[in-house]
């Protein structure tokens, strides 16, 4: 994705989950570092002890980093939680790491999201009004002070009226000394799947953790279900009166893994075959494709299969350029993206080359790419966008500008091409999105579109 040097598009959280399976914090630990890419601010684990006791492990900066050895061998049991977070609603710092952990008379819990809650404002107002006091200012925590147990209440009575409460997205993970439960929101805007590891479960925000670990795909978790694991097996309610099944266009576009399976359609799959649609819909005339890695790399195999084009490595991305590169100066933060992304000049020099890319945020990157491939002797630059342009930002955790930012809620396709000094623009059809997942009927489009699946509340376009 071209537009993280310009901070635009950004992943968002990931949430992972084991229930009895021995060394429970190593395969949390595996699956988190498969979900690193949904977040690299922090990240944290829980697990639960023979005793019944909550042991906690959280901190800022990578998997790696933070959840050394001698942590993990602190964190006994078979039961746990894990998150991946990068900061959307409530900011950054370690208050808002997770997984949090709650006290409460009725039994201790923790909790992991991914996600935003869009009514988050109202909630904390009225929750702040009945006393509660808020330790983070992550929107996350609003859900543990809704789950009210009152007497013999089951605790899945209390959850399923909290959720229906809260409006926006979210893929949660509650965690008692008994049992987990895996939670989806109503129009399914996150993902989350559930697997097999031996006579255990694990729960992941893709399936792409499930490989690393050895584990076996079972079954997604449904918009608007709660899947209790515990020592029965696997349970399921459902809390709202209606479900749809809105997944994030997104996730099939940039943020999940290639490697992963949404609802079915293997990510890597889709975007090849946005890619073949993008060159019916948007043909060129040219001698070498060129995807922007790393998401862009299946739609530009899909985009040279379909045209005949040969498809060629005509950018590197650098491995080893740290994640929070800022220098001070133009000419240096030029010289910093060039580190980041480079033009193989052997590949492109005399070229006339198509550039496929999944989506232009501010534009400032691309042009800055573009650049880049004329400067190594590209001859023409055609850009192909495999997604419709993003005109609206998104309130359900996915970072995206307002559209004051956006470079296509301003311009239109000629003035957007002649900003990024394309020969030629052209994007993917809202149509052509949605076919490419062959088979399904709809899907969040709020920000190519302004039509949000749920009210607004407090938030400002």
């Amino acid at each position: 994705m071209t537009e993280e040097f310009d901070r635009g598009l950004h992943e968002e959280c990931g949430v992972f989950g084991v229930y009895n399976i021995p060394d429970a914090s190593s395969i949390i630990y595996y699956g988190l570092h498969s979900l690193q890419h949904r977040g690299q601010e922090g990240c944290g684990i829980v697990t639960v002890n023979d005793e019944g006791e909550h042991l906690k492990a959280k901190g800022l900066g990578l998997v790696s980093e933070v959840l050394n050895p001698e942590k993990l061998a602190t964190l006994k049991g078979s039961m746990g939680i894990g998150h991946v977070r990068y900061s959307t609603h409530g900011g950054g710092g370690l208050d808002n790491v997770q997984p949090f952990f709650f006290r409460h008379k009725s039994g201790n819990f923790a909790l992991a999201h991914n996600g935003n809650i869009v009514n988050s404002k109202p909630l904390e107002d009225m929750l702040e009004d009945r006393g509660s006091l808020f330790h983070s200012t992550s929107d996350s925590e609003i859900l543990a002070h809704l789950i009210k147990k009152e007497g013999d209440e089951p605790r899945i009575s209390a959850i399923m009226d909290a959720l229906n409460m809260l409006e926006g997205a979210f893929a949660f993970l509650i965690m008692t000394k008994n049992r987990i439960y895996a939670c989806r929101d109503k129009n399914g805007l996150r993902p989350l799947s559930i697997g097999t590891l031996g006579d255990g479960y694990v729960v992941s925000s893709e399936t792409c953790a499930f490989e690393v670990i050895g584990a076996k795909f079972l079954r997604d978790v449904e918009p608007g279900e709660i899947v209790s694991i515990d020592r029965h097996g696997l349970r399921s309610n459902f809390y709202p009166l209606r479900a749809k099944h809105q997944l994030c266009a997104m996730e099939f576009i940039y943020f999940s893994r290639p490697d992963s399976d949404l609802e079915g359609c293997n990510v890597h799959a889709y975007r090849k075959e946005s890619g073949r649609r993008l060159w019916q819909e948007a043909p060129a005339e040219a001698d070498i494709v060129v995807g922007v890695p790393d998401s862009s790399l299946s739609a530009a195999m899909g985009y040279s299969e379909a045209s005949g084009i040969p498809y060629e490595m005509g950018l590197i991305k650098s491995k080893y350029v740290g994640r929070t590169f800022i220098m001070p100066s133009q000419s240096l933060r030029e010289m910093g993206v060039k580190l980041k992304l480079s033009a193989v000049r052997s590949i492109v020099d005399g070229k006339r080359v198509v550039l496929i890319d999944d989506s232009i945020v501010r534009g400032t990157t691309s042009r800055r790419i573009v650049d880049l491939l004329k400067e190594s002797g590209a001859t023409e630059v055609h850009v192909r966008i495999a997604s419709p342009p993003l005109t609206h930002p998104c309130f359900y955790g996915v970072d995206i500008p307002t559209s004051q930012e956006l470079i296509s809620s301003a311009k239109n396709v000629e003035q957007v091409r002649e900003s990024i000094h394309a020969d030629s623009l052209a994007f993917l059809s809202k149509e052509a999105t949605l076919e490419s997942a062959m088979g399904r009927k709809e899907m969040c489009f709020a920000c190519f579109t302004g039509k949000y699946p749920t009210g607004l509340y407090d938030n400002k376009i």
